[in-house]
Formats: structure tokens, C-alpha cells, sequence
């Protein structure tokens, strides 16, 4: 397999990772962002009902549709998901052609096709999206939270269109960070990072959100990552999920594959 056939690859497997654990299942409901934002509220009070609306549960049981667009190539693929919350994402293709577990210290995945493996930290998934990533990192995109602690630095909120804009008051240097928050839930509408230095750009804009076991979660999502004139689209439809069920991670490398190693 060539270089650039590989990364492809991996950056489907990956990226489909950072994307899947938002949810749907047939007895859930579309929620009606009826809300107004308004200019009254201050910055502390948006990061406290962003903070409050974060997702409770212990398990989900899912399968996700998922469209990867690079260049020229479109990729299609549907995943059953399996999560611990805080502890494990489990990601398998059909048939089980390609598996992946990744932890709070450990990022796997295998490919039957190709015979090949990876086995190593997060520094291939935050290489992919331009950003330092951890476990909770990851999650944190996949449900619609914001992806640093909003307490631990002062913020500005100002109303964009019907949401609430909010940044760190002192902007990084190196890093330019926004989040649009909705205002009838209080879940991100968008995350928006930039580093200009690096031509590196991340969005990912929430579309629609569903109510599922009185949890609100993501519906419909859509990633979008640029490295200079490299872009990475990815869209989202979620069909099934069970919260709070029994689930197993089942991962084994098979004995023979060849690792990947990707610098």
C-alpha cells in the first residue's frame, strides 16, 4: 500500500472515531431549538448551562452511517459503536473488516483487508485534526461539549446570529478558539478552531440534536479539517442507540498483521 493510500485510510478510520458517538434510535426526538439568545446573559452563565446539559449515561450501544470526502475520493461506511464512558469507544465495520478501541492512554485499530495494525498514543489523532487530542478530548467533540475545562481561563460571550459566541478572552497566540452555543440547550452549534501559523482549521458544526432516554445528544454532525489546501469533510447520520445497556469490547490483533507506522 502507498504512503499516501495509508494515511488516507487511516484518516477515514480515525476520523470516523471522532465523529460516531453522537446519537439516534427510533423512540428518540428531534429537539426544537426554540430558544433566543440573548445579550443579557454573561459568559459565566452560558458555561454554566453548557456544563449542566452534558450528557449522563454509562454505556451506548449504536451504529452509525458515515461519509468521508477527500480530494477526488468518497469513502462510505456503516460502524456498530460501542462505548464505557470515560473509559473505552469501540468502533467495528461491517463484517468486521476493520475494528478499533482506543482508551484513555491507548489508540488500536486493525485492518483485515490489509493485513496491517496500529497500535500506539494519540499523536495520530491529533495530527489528523491539527490538535493536541486526549480521551476526553475526544469525547467531549462527540457529544457536543466543549473540548477544553471553560473555568480554568476567563471568557467573552456576544450574540452571533440566534447563538451564543464564546472565546477565551485572551486569545492563544498560536490558536484561535470559538464556540457557538445554542440557546434552547445549551450544546455547541459549532466548534471553530484555527492555527494560522500552521494553515490548520477544524470546524464542527452540530446541525440537530435528538432527546434520547431524557439525554440530549448530537443528530446530525459535520467535520470539517483543512492543512494548507488539504480538506477533509465528514457528515454524520445516526440510525440506532441503547443507553445504559450491557456491552462488551472484544479486540484481539490477529498474530501475522503488519504494524503501521505512520511519522
Amino acid at each position: 500500500m502507498k504512503i499516501s493510500q495509508l494515511y488516507l485510510n487511516s484518516k477515514l478510520t480515525i476520523s470516523a472515531i471522532l465523529i460516531v458517538l453522537a446519537f439516534s434510535c427510533n423512540s428518540s426526538k428531534s429537539v426544537i431549538a426554540s430558544g433566543v439568545a440573548s445579550d443579557k446573559l454573561s459568559a459565566k452563565q452560558v458555561i454554566k448551562q453548557h456544563e449542566k446539559n452534558e450528557a449522563d449515561f454509562k454505556t451506548m450501544n449504536a451504529r452509525v452511517a458515515i461519509d468521508l470526502i477527500q480530494g477526488e475520493q468518497e469513502q462510505g461506511h456503516t460502524f456498530s459503536l460501542r462505548m464505557e464512558k470515560d473509559k473505552v469507544i469501540w468502533l467495528s465495520a461491517t463484517l468486521g473488516v476493520a475494528r478499533m478501541m482506543i482508551t484513555p492512554d491507548r489508540v488500536q485499530f486493525y485492518n483485515k483487508i490489509d493485513n496491517e495494525y496500529f497500535d500506539g498514543d494519540y499523536k495520530l489523532l491529533s495530527d489528523v485534526v491539527g490538535v493536541d487530542l486526549n480521551f476526553m478530548k475526544v469525547q467531549n467533540i462527540l457529544l457536543g461539549q466543549s473540548i477544553y475545562d471553560l473555568k480554568e481561563e476567563p471568557h467573552q460571550v456576544s450574540v452571533n446570529g440566534n447563538s451564543y459566541a464564546l472565546s477565551p478572552t485572551d486569545q492563544n497566540a498560536l490558536m484561535e478558539l470559538f464556540y457557538l452555543i445554542n440557546p434552547s440547550h445549551f450544546k455547541m452549534d459549532s466548534l471553530q478552531l484555527q492555527q494560522l501559523s500552521k494553515q490548520r482549521m477544524l470546524q464542527v458544526d452540530y446541525s440537530s440534536y435528538q432527546e434520547v432516554d431524557k439525554q440530549i445528544v448530537p443528530k446530525n454532525i459535520r467535520i470539517i479539517a483543512v492543512e494548507n489546501t488539504d480538506e477533509v469533510a465528514i457528515t454524520m447520520e445516526f440510525k440506532s442507540v441503547s443507553l445504559n445497556s450491557e456491552v462488551r469490547f472484544p479486540f484481539k490483533i490477529p498474530a501475522g498483521y503488519k504494524e503501521i507506522v505512520i511519522k
